[in-house]
């Protein structure tokens, strides 16, 4: 006999849950802070960070809490529950002020505990320099550019060149001028972007899916920058020419003159705008090493750059954020347009999908023609002929005596057969 499943044992379905940008706008349109979310979920603040940011996602029953909470911030304003009936409720209606801001704005997010936005770039503290701005400085900032879509919505994108060419607007500028800071040399800076790109067109359904596309391009474009090979190119084995301010030129040779890893790291957490766990998951360290690789670097570039020497350790950060925002290089560093990158990939592809179709027709014919020119059975070698030297050569029969002949005469001329042979007569 089987026995009928029990629905209240049955485990319930997990619920659906918003998209991080979502979640991250409801608790910003509600008032709530990262630590008052914690508080009404159960959790701590690094998790609900994580679950914004859409590094990691709830499961089981914080799942379920989580978006009890998450539609109690989505829903119209209700009387106030019973602690009692529903704990979650209640702790998220007591953690929502009183008089909600009248502006639908929400402030600006501090890099030190808000994680930024994956799919809207580095999030930057009031008064710094955009990375992607400070490029180009001459030329107006990029457009902002609409959030990519997540999961079964990225396959529903308007178009996939659209949304390369959109990426590439947005981040091409920034990296340019990234990796010229991490190697000095304007020729590698461009062609390791280009690289990445182009590396990325070649990947784009992964890249498009990806929750930080321009995260996934820089750590390929800084890898192949800061890779040890490229000193062994001509073209690439001396720094270009020095930028023309003198506070600017000693800014970068303090800088060219960190281990490359103290470089990206400074390059990610000064430049860029991450946070420290952040950069540590980038250059694939643990957070107090990649702390420790900052403190070091700091400690080395204040020895070196005058204005980083007359602030406190502690303003460091914000000093080197504004000096590498301002180091204006002696030349362009325009990258190349985002078509030339789509089509030079395309037809790298092209051209060594016909490479290989043309070496496996050559295969095929010299396989053919050996099956048919082969021999179908065994034949034995000949062997060439050799010289054999120390033979006396071949003289010939010699001439004669008068005695020999008189001899050879009387023998033919006797019978051949017969008693008179075995007999022979006296003379």
């Amino acid at each position: 006999m089987t026995r009928s499943a029990d629905p209240a044992s049955s485990p319930a379905p997990d619920p659906s849950l918003p998209t991080p940008k979502e979640r991250r706008g409801l608790r910003e349109e509600a008032g709530l802070t990262l630590e008052q979310a914690a508080v009404a979920v159960g959790v701590t603040t690094s998790t609900v960070r994580s679950w914004e940011a859409g590094r990691t996602a709830p499961r089981g029953r914080k799942r379920l809490v989580y978006a009890q909470f998450l539609a109690r911030l989505g829903a119209p304003a209700e009387p106030v529950p019973d602690a009692a009936s529903d704990p979650v409720a209640a702790t998220a209606e007591a953690a929502r002020p009183a008089h909600p801001p009248r502006t639908a704005e929400p402030a600006p997010p501090d890099p030190r505990t808000d994680p930024p936005d994956p799919r809207a770039g580095p999030v930057r503290p009031p008064g710094a320099t955009e990375p992607e701005a400070a490029a180009a400085p001459d030329g107006p900032p990029p457009p902002r550019t609409r959030a990519a879509p997540e999961g079964p919505e990225a396959l529903e994108a308007p178009g996939a060149a659209e949304a390369f060419d959109e990426l590439y607007t947005r981040a091409a500028s920034g990296l340019v001028r990234q990796t010229y800071l991490l190697t000095g040399r304007r020729l590698l800076a461009l062609e390791a972007v280009d690289k990445a790109f182009t590396r990325a067109w070649d990947q784009w359904p992964e890249v498009a899916t990806d929750p930080d596309p321009v995260g996934w391009v820089r750590a390929l474009a800084y890898e192949y920058a800061l890779s040890p090979w490229n000193r062994l190119r001509r073209t690439h084995r001396h720094p270009d020419q020095p930028p023309a301010d003198p506070a600017d030129r000693i800014l970068l040779d303090a800088l060219l003159a960190l281990p490359s890893v103290h470089r990206r790291t400074v390059m990610l957490y000064d430049g860029v705008g991450l946070d420290l766990p952040d950069t540590a998951a980038e250059t694939e360290a643990t957070t107090p090493a990649t702390g420790n690789r900052l403190l070091h670097a700091h400690a080395d570039l204040a020895d070196r750059v005058p204005e980083l020497a007359d602030v406190p350790p502690e303003k460091h950060s914000a000093v080197l954020r504004e000096l590498l925002g301002s180091l204006r290089p002696p030349f362009g560093l325009e990258p190349r347009p985002a078509a030339a990158v789509r089509g030079g990939g395309e037809r790298r592809v092209r051209m060594w999908t016909r490479a290989t179709l043309s070496l496996t027709a050559m295969i095929t014919m010299a396989t053919a023609y050996t099956a048919t020119t082969a021999p179908t059975r065994y034949e034995p070698p000949m062997w060439p002929g050799e010289s054999v030297s120390g033979v006396p050569p071949l003289s010939g029969p010699q001439r004669l005596t008068e005695r020999s002949q008189e001899l050879r005469d009387r023998l033919r001329a006797d019978p051949e057969a017969g008693p008179a042979r075995v007999a022979p007569r006296i003379e």
